[in-house]
């Protein structure tokens, strides 16, 4: 089986690229998982990268969990007990590694984004669709409930509202329906759509690394902190900030009227 992620680096900028789409970059009955967690780890040591594109080959983003591999789970004698473990050991963790990284994640979606494949969309900070992409939370028409953490993720995302009209019906959305609710910031021409992923990776990464991760840090806690909790978090990551070069780097160019040379 060919390796599932495709890495590229250039500069500070690292885009993973499914490259299955054979099985149209399924997420499970292959070492997808383990690809993803092992990439995370390795993102969160190197400090040096400052932005991540995900993407995927071919005409599709992801179909999400592999609906032929599912004939398992009533062809072999597998127990609850089993099946939940299988869960909690295999697909539960890249939403555990992917939502939690703490450098900013680009998803450019150049393609449907289905089941497991829609709820890595939202494991990501922003998403830029292909104006062809398609999106579906469609796990209740293979009669199973999200079980990756959609119900976490996608109403964070798009509201309950409308996280519930999509969950519930299983129907897709165009890419300008995503882009109306706020499931994408923007909707471009597909052979734009790297290349616009790329130009908003670059200006984030023209941003002090150590600081990014931080406000990343920030925004994610303040999802689920009350003000007083974030208050004291953002005190004492501020602390920190001020005594980075970068920020001395950033004040002193702002007084010298000069561009600020960033070194991480």
């Amino acid at each position: 089986m060919t390796t599932f992620l495709k890495t590229e680096r250039d500069g500070a900028v690292l885009t993973l690229t499914m490259n299955q789409p054979e099985t149209r970059n399924a997420l499970t009955g292959n070492t997808a998982v383990e690809e993803f967690v092992q990439a995370c780890a390795a993102i969160t040591l190197d400090t040096s990268i400052r932005c991540v594109i995900v993407t995927g080959a071919g005409p599709v983003f992801s179909s999400g969990g592999n609906v032929k591999d599912m004939q398992r789970f009533f062809t072999q004698d597998l127990s609850p007990e089993v099946i939940r473990e299988e869960y909690r050991n295999g697909i539960q963790r890249i939403p555990k590694a992917l939502f939690n990284l703490d450098v900013p994640v680009i998803c450019a979606v150049n393609g449907a984004a289905i089941g497991a494949g829609l709820d890595l969309t939202c494991m990501c900070d922003i998403r830029i669709a292909s104006d062809t992409a398609t999106f579906a939370e469609s796990f209740v028409r293979v009669g199973i409930v999200p079980g990756d953490g959609g119900a976490w993720l996608l109403p964070r995302a798009v509201g309950m509202a409308k996280a519930s009209e999509m969950a519930f019906t299983g129907e897709a959305l165009t890419a300008a329906e995503a882009l109306a609710c706020g499931l994408v910031s923007r909707v471009v021409a597909p052979d734009q759509l790297m290349a616009e992923a790329r130009k908003l990776a670059d200006k984030i990464a023209a941003n002090p690394g150590a600081v990014m991760r931080m406000t990343k840090r920030l925004l994610r806690e303040g999802e689920n902190s009350s003000l007083e909790s974030l208050l004291e978090l953002s005190a004492s990551y501020q602390a920190i900030a001020h005594k980075t070069a970068d920020h001395k780097e950033a004040v002193m160019a702002f007084v010298e009227k000069r561009k600020p040379v960033f070194k991480g």
